[in-house]
């Protein structure tokens, strides 16, 4: 086993997992506190509504309690996790863009509007969901920079300033904006390298 593979493990999720799997189902309880706002911070952002994203957050934990014999201790648990929310979030988008049209007996609801069907353009579940792997990715990229570098991006990248509104802003050089700017992104480079294979064209 890698070293980078040792860093994600947690040694506090790997006891839990097996004091469950050693009969302590109550154990799972510890899982579900650690985990249940994440993971609705993850699938909310996928999804977009608040009740279908609590209720796809209690599928997620069902289905990792009753496939936790499958779970490999050399591998990080949360990653396991979240690729269970991630299975459940395409799923979910699958069945409500090919759910059919109900079957009317009657007229009674012949003034409501239409149903709006999928657009066969749209992107595809797996597509919304890596938009939205990478835009959470990025956005905690962004945080973890040093303040002074996230304001430079905030301003260029999110308010769309140009460098000489940047620096009347900030009070600052323009070359001392273009500086941070140069650094920042050189950070962010290197904080995302990991997820390369998320940002390639």
């Amino acid at each position: 086993m890698s070293d980078e593979r040792h860093r994600d493990i947690d040694a506090d999720d790997l006891a839990t997992v097996r004091a469950v799997l050693a009969g302590d189902t109550n154990a799972f309880a510890t899982i579900d506190r650690k985990y249940r706002r994440r993971l609705y911070v993850l699938i909310r952002h996928i999804i977009r509504n608040d009740r279908d994203a609590e209720d796809l957050v209690q599928d997620t934990l069902l289905k990792a309690f009753r496939a936790l014999e499958s779970f490999k201790p050399e591998y990080s648990f949360e990653k396991w996790l979240f690729k269970i929310a991630s299975n459940t979030c395409i799923d979910y988008l699958r069945r409500a863009r090919f759910a059919p049209e109900p079957l009317r007996l009657d007229d009674s609801d012949d003034d409501a509007p239409p149903r709006q069907y999928a657009d066969p353009n749209s992107p595809r579940p797996d597509e919304v969901l890596e938009h939205a792997e990478r835009q959470e990715i990025l956005r905690a990229a962004i945080a973890s920079l040093p303040e002074k570098y996230r304001i430079v991006i905030h301003l260029r990248h999110e308010l769309e300033l140009d460098y000489n509104d940047i620096a009347a802003r900030l009070g600052v050089p323009l070359g001392t904006v273009k500086a941070h700017l140069f650094r920042a992104r050189q950070l962010l480079l290197k904080k995302l390298e990991p997820h390369r294979h998320l940002f390639q064209p």
